[in-house]
């Protein structure tokens, strides 16, 4: 059984020790491809705020259709999409195959902010890594961010169409504070990460692709011993929704165990909004039970594939969710079915009503 320790701060000295060899990152075995990086078999790079490479097809122009292209089957997987799933397969629909747009917000555009702060504040020697640094970095990487994507400036507009100057300095400090924060839960004087934000992808032997991205994989130089760390902004939450996000450390050790042959010493999740740093080490047998999760989950995607039959399902989420409107829980009609001809004649459960 895999070891869990909550709310721990593990000291960066402590197995597996995470500083490897001084100088250059090695390069990355098969599949592993650093961010900015590509390879025919890892597939494109996030772009600068993106997601994960789309699961059924080629990223589209912000904001609008995916370049034209018909809706496609499901490809491949990869975490945020299997809790899609596992929440309401109906927002996994909507997302992986109709692929609406989604309203940017500020929560997830401060996480942006914040991840790439922590990313390229490695790119500075260690003494020079602190937190008035890293601070001075979160107007710059919201700047570099703007230009990629223009329309998210529209989060920190007034009525008339005018900046809301106060309410974008508020949502800055509100980022400067996380990045701080960080420094009371790691020493990054004393980390030289192999790889930060390291796409990664695998077949397993089914034909299931596994893909994501790692914020951050540490490598102890005495050992080899992997450490595999995630950022979340946000607090780290209850027990009872303690296994989400351990599922999704749990997705990336399992990738990185097939692509490498070593199971991951450690899945460290570092909570900046409530300043917690939890910690899981995994066994073969806990990635095992994994892919057979991930498998059977499949399975069930591709079913609802076939026949269209994508059921919503309330949760304390839903608040939350852009598609309300196209929800049967709460009295909205999803669009028609794109793949309609691959689940046969007839509307599918879901399509025309509540369920």
């Amino acid at each position: 059984m895999g070891t869990p320790a909550d709310s721990t701060r593990t000291p960066d000295s402590a197995s597996p020790g995470p500083v490897p060899p001084e100088g250059a990152p090695p390069e990355p075995a098969p599949g592993l491809v650093p961010a900015g990086r590509t390879s025919p078999e890892a597939g494109p790079s996030r772009p600068e705020g993106g997601p994960v490479p789309p699961e059924s097809g080629p990223v589209p122009p912000e904001g609008g259709p995916r370049g034209g292209l018909p809706p496609r089957p499901p490809v491949s997987l990869s975490p945020s999409r299997a809790a899609d799933f596992m929440r309401c397969p109906l927002l996994y629909r909507l997302r992986v195959i109709d692929r609406l747009p989604e309203k940017p917000s500020e929560a997830a555009t401060r996480g942006t902010v914040v991840h790439a702060v922590l990313e390229r504040l490695f790119d500075a020697p260690a003494v020079e890594r602190t937190p008035e640094r890293a601070r001075a970095m979160v107007p710059g990487e919201w700047q570099r961010l703007l230009a990629a994507r223009p329309e998210l400036a529209g989060l920190f507009t007034a009525a008339e169409g005018a900046l809301d100057a106060a309410a974008l300095s508020a949502w800055l400090e509100s980022a400067e504070r996380l990045v701080e924060r960080w420094f009371t839960l790691e020493d990054p004087t004393r980390l030289e990460p192999a790889e930060r934000e390291l796409y990664v992808e695998t077949v397993l032997e089914s034909g299931l692709t596994l893909r994501g991205y790692v914020d951050r994989l540490d490598v102890a130089p005495a050992t080899g011993d992997l450490r595999v760390v995630d950022y979340k902004t946000g607090k780290a939450p209850r027990p009872e929704y303690a296994d989400e996000p351990l599922f999704q450390m749990r997705f990336y050790a399992l990738v990185l165990w097939r692509l490498r042959g070593v199971v991951p010493r450690r899945l460290q999740l570092v909570y900046l909004g409530s300043g917690d740093v939890r910690t899981y080490d995994p066994s073969e047998a806990d990635l095992l039970r994994t892919e057979r999760r991930l498998l059977s989950l499949w399975e069930a995607i591709q079913e609802a594939t076939a026949s269209g039959d994508w059921r919503p399902r309330r949760t304390p989420l839903c608040g939350w969710c852009d598609h309300q409107a196209l929800c049967p829980e709460f009295g909205g009609t999803p669009p028609p079915y794109p793949l309609a001809r691959i689940a046969g004649t007839g509307p599918a459960v879901g399509e025309n009503g509540p369920v």
